[in-house]
Order: structure tokens, then sequence, then C-alpha cells
């Protein structure tokens, strides 16, 4: 059974092939068909869970926290459909092009900080969030999500994808994942996984509530 997508978000034909879309400018040269833009599963964690059926429990409209922004693809997306959106990233030059993607969307607030030092950014982020979006390539992306834990609210949800090869390029992904999961316990209820191939390899889409 597929599960439904989020308001704001839908599937539509481009080129011949039923792909996720939202409405909004476009940001990474991706096709269009009126207001409606690709959402490109392939550049995309979240999209990639979408597409592999994972259960996000998003309505459309939410108040999000997204930590690992970069440059802006995926949050473009994520601001289509939401409410607020906070988007940390680290890095001074993706920081540059994300702004030049808020400029075009007046409730997506770019935050040039690290996503491991949640403490940093806590004056700004209001409390209770409905979702944090996760993407950080970075050793110990368990430990980000629950330090992060603060700021979600009672029934928000964490969506989490877990690189294997930015916590141990030795070590098989399921190992790395099975770890990863067992330091989320900590904080969250696990509610869904599951693998991002054929889109992303060695990674895995998380859905968790917190405790």
């Amino acid at each position: 059974m597929t599960n439904q997508l989020p308001n704001g978000v839908t599937r539509r034909t481009f080129d011949g092939s039923e792909r996720l879309a939202t409405r909004g400018t476009p940001v990474y040269g991706e096709p269009t068909d009126g207001d409606w833009r690709v959402w490109d599963a392939g550049r995309s964690k979240l999209g990639a869970m979408l597409e592999n059926d994972l259960d996000l429990g998003l309505s459309g409209g939410e108040t999000v926290l997204y930590l690992g922004a970069a440059s802006g693809t995926t949050v473009s997306h994520v601001a289509d459909f939401a409410g607020p959106t906070y988007a940390v990233e680290f890095a001074p030059r993706p920081v540059r092009d994300l702004v030049g993607v808020a400029a075009g969307r007046e409730n997506l607030i770019p935050l040039l900080k690290d996503a491991r030092k949640p403490e940093t950014y806590g004056h700004v982020v209001e409390a209770n969030v409905d979702a944090i979006v996760q993407d950080v390539a970075t050793q110990g992306q368990a430990r980000v999500a629950v330090e992060n834990r603060r700021f979600l609210g009672d029934d928000g949800r964490l969506l989490a994808a877990i690189k294997a090869r930015s916590e141990d390029v030795t070590r098989e992904p399921e190992a790395v994942f099975e770890d990863a999961l067992d330091d989320l316990r900590e904080a969250y209820e696990i509610l869904d996984t599951g693998r991002l191939e054929p889109y992303h390899d060695d990674h895995l889409g998380v859905v968790a509530r917190p405790r």
C-alpha cells in the first residue's frame, strides 16, 4: 500500500514517467510543468524515502528543522509544502546558494550553523517543531539527532538519512545501521526504516518519534 503524500506533494508525468513534484520556483535545473517541478529522488534522501514508501507521517504545513541543508536542493521542496522551515548548514559556500533559494521562499530561514552544536541556534529555532529532517554526512549522525531532540514536539517526527560510509567505510553498512539505530533509541522510538537504493547506495531512511 502506498503511503499518503503530504499536501503540496504530488505525482505528475514528466517525459513519460511519473515523478514526485512540488509547486515552487525551480532551484537546480529540474524539469517543470507549469508551477510544478520535479522532486528528484536521486538528488534527495527525503525524496527517496517517499519513493520507497516510508511513512513519513507528514500532512503538509508542518514547522520543520532541516539539518544538513547544503545548497538547498531538498529543503527547497520541503519549504514548498511545509510551514516555517529552519535550514541549518555549516559550510559557508553552500549557504550562499541556500540564501538565494530562500529569497523566493518567505518560510525558509537559512542558518549558518553546525548541527552538532544545537545550542548555537536554540535562540532562533522555535520550540516544539513538527519534524526534524536530517541529512548530515558526518560521523555521529545518530548523536546529532539525539542532541537536536530538544526542538521536537512530543508528537513530532524525526526523518533521518543515515549514510554508512560517513560513519565507517571499513564496516558492512548493515552493522553501521544497527549501531546508529541503537544510539537513536536513547531518545526516539523507531517507527519505520528502509534502504534508499536504487536512489542512494548504503543509506538507511529512518522515521522515528521522540520518547
